[in-house]
């Protein structure tokens, strides 16, 4: 299996109709976030089914595949990615996180980011030195800073909060949404594990925090205490 008989597999689902939908969902337009993105319009389980298949194809094959312009193509690459790392023993997942990051400029989107981020770069970092998130937190690159926050839900997961609440901070006078709406969703995360960690969180930067960053943490809050916090 090579990656031109991997894309040609995918190449054949393509809906225009729902193509265009797409690009309209993902902010493809002049300006926008995800500007000149292309889409096929096939759906994340169709991909999902297609990586499966493919999931023994190599890195250097998957190279192509990471590095299309469209994002089908890029999407299902991930998603093998993943299923490797999953399967992989230590050697083998260090290799697959060093070509995580030395290809995370095709990593472009926020579901490109979010369905790999966690179980890749996460997940490794979960046992190894933290310090390339701050490093990516700081980066100009909307999608570094948000693979940087994602990526922290594999600790989450562990009940480990802190370089969370550490990055949140970090990140308090971003620009981009996109931003505000995965710290919210990260600090949701820590909520639902531990109230008391996030109210302690919310008590001290809350007046900082842009609104949609709020509005996501206390997301599955008692609705006495949203009410509190929004009112600060």
């Amino acid at each position: 299996m090579t990656a031109t008989d991997l894309t040609t597999e995918l190449n054949s689902l393509a809906n225009p109709t729902k193509a265009a939908f797409l690009q309209g969902f993902f902010k493809t337009g002049k300006g926008q976030y995800a500007e000149g993105d292309k889409f096929l319009g096939i759906t994340v389980p169709e991909q999902r089914k297609i990586a499966r298949k493919y999931s023994s194809l190599e890195l250097k094959e998957l190279k192509q595949v990471i590095s299309s312009p469209i994002h089908e193509h890029r999407l299902t690459a991930l998603e093998i990615l993943v299923m490797q790392y999953e399967k992989a023993d230590e050697k083998d997942k260090g290799r697959i996180v060093s070509f995580y990051l030395q290809n995370r400029k095709h990593i472009n989107n926020w579901d490109l980011v979010d369905l790999s981020a966690p179980y890749i770069l996460g997940d490794w970092l979960v046992n190894n030195d933290r310090s390339i998130l701050y490093g990516l937190v700081k980066s100009k690159d909307l999608w570094d800073r948000r693979i940087a926050v994602v990526s922290t839900y594999a600790f989450i997961r562990n009940n480990d909060y802190g370089d969370i609440l550490r990055l949140a901070k970090l990140l308090m006078k971003d620009e981009h949404d996109l931003i505000h709406k995965a710290v919210g969703w990260m600090l949701r995360e820590v909520g639902k594990r531990s109230e008391p960690v996030l109210e302690k969180f919310l008590d001290r930067n809350c007046k900082a925090m842009p609104r949609t960053m709020l509005r996501y943490a206390i997301e599955r809050l008692p609705k006495d205490k949203r009410r509190k916090f929004l009112k600060y």
